[in-house]
């Protein structure tokens, strides 16, 4: 159900109505979360949340948080800091845990941008390579749901630190031949993109999702060049070998659990 415009009439409950950012059509909210939070009008993808994105992907009731209470530390003193990263409900901009999708038991980490623009700070590194960890303890795949303007700037060197340290679990869970999913969504950037994001033994990567290092803006500033119609886009890096599908989000669940009966089978 859509319309063009919504009533101020007192009494109208708040929350039953909701507006497309990009075709500003308004949608009746059921209509909205039926449709994977997806405009039925222009296709627009609306960003979700960690627990959002989890309902969506595993199992009713079947996710197990854990390391919740892992919290930053302004480690380098920057100004402004220890207010900001206070000031959010949730602890960091990842939430970690066990699952399952399909019956199979997975190791799930999905980023949230609303926190701090899901920068990848100590926290975030440390769980997702605790995540890791207990994959290989538990012989479980891995699947991680990138949403991130890259590497925490108010830590500093730390934060870049973190780049290396979560491609070093990665090699440990290749190491012991289990698989690593990659779920790019808008946007993957940053030193999120240039680290554990594009190390997915299958990535897929949500429709007309921003994933690259540097924004396009920037980089055409620096080469001087325009760039291409769509740059940077999924359906760009899928035509040049960087993502291996690009899959609606209503999909996205089904097309994992595949990939992991995929993986198991090999495995036997």
């Amino acid at each position: 159900m859509m319309v063009t415009s919504v009533s101020n009439k007192k009494g109208l409950p708040e929350g039953l109505w909701t507006k497309c950012k990009k075709c500003e059509q308004i949608i009746f909210q059921k209509d909205f979360e039926e449709n994977f939070m997806v405009c039925p009008k222009c296709g627009y993808y609306l960003r979700l949340n960690s627990k959002e994105r989890i309902e969506y992907l595993t199992d009713k009731g079947s996710f197990k948080e854990i390391n919740a209470d892992l919290k930053p530390v302004d480690v380098i003193g920057f100004p402004g800091y220890k207010v900001k990263k206070d000031s959010y409900k949730t602890k960091d901009a990842i939430r970690t845990g066990e699952a399952k999708m399909g019956g199979y038991p997975v190791a799930i980490g999905v980023m949230d941008f609303e926190y701090m623009g899901g920068s990848m700070g100590s926290v975030v590194g440390e769980k997702i390579v605790r995540l890791i960890e207990k994959a290989i303890e538990k012989k479980m795949p891995v699947i991680l749901v990138s949403a991130s303007g890259g590497a925490r700037m108010q830590e500093g060197i730390i934060s870049l630190m973190q780049m290396a340290k979560t491609s070093a679990a990665l090699a440990k869970l290749s190491k012991k031949r289990l698989p690593f999913i990659s779920v790019l969504t808008d946007p993957t950037t940053g030193g999120v993109a240039a680290s554990f994001a594009m190390l997915g033994d299958v990535i897929i990567a949500e429709p007309n999702a921003l994933i690259g290092f540097a924004g396009p803006r920037v980089i055409e500033q620096t080469i001087r060049q325009q760039l291409p119609k769509g740059f940077q886009l999924s359906e760009f890096l899928l035509k040049h070998g960087m993502v291996d599908m690009v899959v609606e989000r209503k999909n996205l669940k089904d097309t994992i659990i595949k990939i992991i009966k995929f993986f198991v089978f090999k495995a036997k």
